[in-house]
């Protein structure tokens, strides 16, 4: 098994995160419309590509992570959010998942952040154990947040300490 390799995204990138995104679109995981053509951009002004770190298993785009302020006041600047985590559904059970976690942390505690948080739909048991297998806590859960697919799903708010 090739080692995964962790980077910073692209411009050139976008074409191939934008098909990874369609073709991982699930509603295991996604708040979101499923993807229509014609299909907007990957990249936009909210969506930059320093905001991504991408993982390659043998030099092919295995997943990716997206970590931005978790919002723009001051007296929150200590704070990061992962607003997307996905794999490849190839390259899923080699760990690329686990290494972006790893790598988002890493940035967000470069960055100066002292905590990083995420939102995780309450049916994805395999993101939250694997969230939970790497120090993630439940902070709250918001009942119901979500309906999706005719169920009302919890959205579970995560968060992990940056400072042990």
């Amino acid at each position: 098994m090739s080692e995964t390799q962790i980077r910073s995204a692209f411009l050139d990138d976008e074409d191939e995160l934008a098909q990874l995104d369609r073709e991982t679109w699930s509603p295991l995981h996604a708040v979101s419309a499923r993807p229509k053509e014609p299909f907007d951009p990957f990249f936009d002004a909210t969506h930059r590509p320093e905001h991504f770190l991408v993982a390659e298993v043998a030099g092919r785009l295995a997943g990716y992570v997206r970590v931005v302020s978790s919002t723009s006041l001051a007296s929150n600047a200590h704070v990061r959010q992962i607003q997307g985590l996905v794999v490849h559904e190839w390259a899923r059970g080699r760990g690329v998942g686990r290494a972006l976690l790893r790598a988002a942390a890493a940035l967000a505690r470069e960055q100066g952040a002292r905590r990083l948080r995420l939102g995780v739909l309450g049916w994805n048991d395999a993101a939250r154990r694997l969230y939970e297998a790497e120090g993630y806590v439940v902070e709250g859960v918001l009942p119901g947040e979500f309906l999706l697919e005719g169920s009302y799903v919890d959205d579970v708010r995560m968060g992990l300490d940056l400072t042990t």
